[in-house]
């Protein structure tokens, strides 16, 4: 039997091998979607890929309206890409990054049950030896029917709740100098209250681009205070790097996580809001 750090994240149902992905390309319920930039798909993509890049398509209010607002445009764009909730949904990037982590979070939180990322990304299908192809025919719109999922995603009003919460957990998936406020991306530069940093950037073996092992993330997770009987709530700048965190926790099986979609962007420019900044 073999330790927990020796066995490949894609033994888990959430990562896919290459082969896997392969295995199943003509499988009727099956939609892989190329989340890189325009430019990339178009030289070349996995077989059937379909193409949305959702970087800068933000959310930087997190009260009811706006929130709800935003959930509907992102159904709205899988739906125009031919996506049903009811499908197996297989999101990739350039590896395992930022990008199809904020589609896995987001098509968790509309509901879908069956979502996917593709480990390694592209890289790792193309180490494998496996063929690309030219994009093909555009896909049939369909209507997406989401059903948001309340407790995958954190508001400004609920990480107000969660800074002296001793069940709770916040973590900071942004860089140290954002961290520190050194680097400023919005009105105020600092921190959330009692946030805990963890780059984004530790949870992937920068050699391959893949997922780092089981028990790797666990006590990267564990250092930093994050373990499953906590309500942990993750940011970035914009969600996107926070939503990779969130995926590596639920690797790990973590039951409570919130992704806070809108992140600093939100946090750092309402006035009023605690900051915590280094000395």
């Amino acid at each position: 039997m073999p330790s927990e750090s020796e066995v490949p994240w894609t033994e888990a149902d959430l990562l896919w091998r290459p082969e896997t992905l392969r295995a199943h390309l003509n499988d009727p319920d099956i939609v892989v979607i190329d989340t890189r930039p325009a430019e990339l798909f178009a030289g070349g993509c996995i077989p059937g890929a379909r193409h949305f890049d959702p970087y800068f398509v933000n959310c930087d209010d997190t009260d009811p309206a706006p929130l709800a607002s935003f959930a509907r445009m992102w159904g709205n764009m899988l739906g125009w890409r031919g996506v049903k909730p009811t499908d197996r949904i297989v999101f990739y990037g350039a590896f395992s990054d930022m990008c199809a982590a904020r589609g896995f979070w987001f098509a968790e939180y509309l509901g879908v049950a069956r979502v996917h990322v593709l480990d390694g990304g592209l890289r790792a299908w193309a180490a494998a030896g496996l063929p690309l192809a030219q994009p093909g025919q555009l896909p049939r719109p369909e209507k997406f029917q989401g059903q948001p999922v309340p407790g995958r995603v954190a508001t400004y009003r609920s990480v107000l709740d969660a800074i002296d919460d001793p069940g709770a957990v916040i973590l900071d998936n942004r860089s140290a100098a954002e961290y520190s406020g050194a680097d400023r991306r919005a009105k105020h530069g600092g921190a959330i209250p009692s946030a805990r940093l963890l780059d984004w950037e530790e949870l992937f073996d920068p050699a391959t681009g893949a997922m780092r092992p089981k028990a790797e993330l666990r006590a990267i997770l564990e250092s930093r205070g994050a373990t499953p009987d906590k309500e942990i709530t993750v940011y970035c700048n914009t969600g996107y790097r926070s939503a990779h965190a969130y995926l590596a926790m639920r690797l790990l099986g973590y039951p409570r996580i919130r992704n806070y979609v809108g992140s600093w962007q939100e946090w750092g420019n309402r006035d009023g809001m605690p900051i915590q900044r280094a000395n």
